[in-house]
């Protein structure tokens, strides 16, 4: 028991003694979110400079088509509401709904100026000046229509000609003519075992002659300038001449044009005298074929100016529009004191999804 213990203090209760060890412990780990806020702030570094990029290379044209395709009161977007209702409205089955397309169509074009569905880009009038555009555009579609049924005319007479005269009937395989974006095409073929010029020459046979003259009638009655281009096959000279199928394509086609001159085709009417080697076969399947030896009478499309200077009033007339003829010369002014992009920009249609 307590107490019986002997020497000093004994009968006491010894004191409980507690000691405390802290221990230290290094900082642990914090977490990875500042990771993500890190990324998220060069993300959005890396939005703003190419933002800044894109404004700097993009053209006054594609900055005002963008504007146009997130504008709510362009007429991409109609007056009448139906479905959803509203700017936003989406389309329903009827065909009159708040949204009237689900592509926007802007196309680019080199000579005529840009459009965003008949809207000229950069044309800040709104719909009246849509309204106006849409006559500019009827009146070049219907001179551009004109002159496609003068092509067709050409074409027909060419083919009359070649029927009624017995001397050219055999011919008829050797002529091809056909209307394409670049306008009147006249090609004069060789056929197997029987070429239009003798091989590796430019001297051509009279049937040639023949048949560049008959195309020299139908071409003076037209207003169109023409290119003369040569073609040939892909069987080379022999290793180390000095003269090639360029030069031969090329010496062709100065033969054609001299056949042109002298049948009374104004040399000031040429735009060009080119040879084509054998770059552009007419089979190219077939590299050696002799239709790809064959010479190219082009009766290029005219520019819209001459057009409009010579028949503008007609066709408004046509279309029932008077003043389409000062719209359609006040654009193409317009479209001339556009300043030079330092982008070329690509011909043909963009979409906006």
């Amino acid at each position: 028991m307590a107490g019986k213990g002997k020497g000093p203090g004994a009968g006491e209760i010894a004191p409980i003694i507690i000691i405390k060890k802290i221990k230290k412990v290094s900082a642990g780990h914090h977490g990875g979110a500042w990771k993500v806020a890190y990324a998220d702030f060069v993300t959005a570094m890396m939005a703003f400079f190419l933002l800044l990029w894109l404004l700097n290379v993009t053209t006054e044209e594609q900055k005002n088509a963008i504007s146009n395709f997130f504008d709510p009161t362009h007429p991409m977007v109609s007056d009448s509401q139906s479905g959803a209702g509203g700017v936003m409205g989406g389309t329903t089955i009827a065909t009159e709904g708040a949204q009237t397309s689900t592509v926007q169509n802007i196309t680019v074009a080199q000579n005529s100026g840009a459009t965003v569905k008949g809207t000229h880009v950069g044309n800040p009038k709104g719909k009246d000046g849509d309204l106006r555009n849409a006559s500019v555009q009827k009146l070049e579609a219907e001179l551009r229509k004109r002159e496609d049924e003068r092509f067709a005319n050409a074409k027909q007479q060419m083919e009359q000609e070649i029927e009624k005269t017995p001397e050219l009937a055999e011919l008829k395989k050797h002529l091809m003519v056909d209307i394409t974006p670049e306008g009147l095409q006249i090609q004069i073929v060789d056929q197997a075992g029987e070429p239009m010029f003798p091989s590796g020459s430019a001297a051509m046979f009279p049937k040639t002659t023949t048949l560049i003259k008959l195309a020299a009638e139908v071409i003076k009655k037209m207003p169109n300038q023409i290119s003369v281009r040569g073609h040939t096959d892909s069987t080379p000279y022999k290793p180390g001449s000095d003269y090639t199928n360029w030069e031969l394509s090329s010496d062709r086609a100065n033969a054609t044009r001299r056949v042109l001159r002298d049948s009374g085709i104004d040399e000031k009417r040429l735009s060009n005298v080119m040879g084509k080697a054998d770059t552009d076969p007419l089979l190219k399947d077939k590299p050696t074929d002799a239709q790809n030896r064959r010479l190219t009478i082009l009766m290029l499309r005219e520019d819209m100016k001459q057009m409009l200077s010579r028949e503008g009033s007609d066709a408004a007339k046509e279309i029932g529009d008077p003043n389409a003829v000062d719209e359609t010369k006040k654009q193409l002014d317009d479209d001339a004191k556009q300043p030079a992009s330092r982008y070329k920009q690509t011909p043909g249609d963009v979409y906006f999804p």
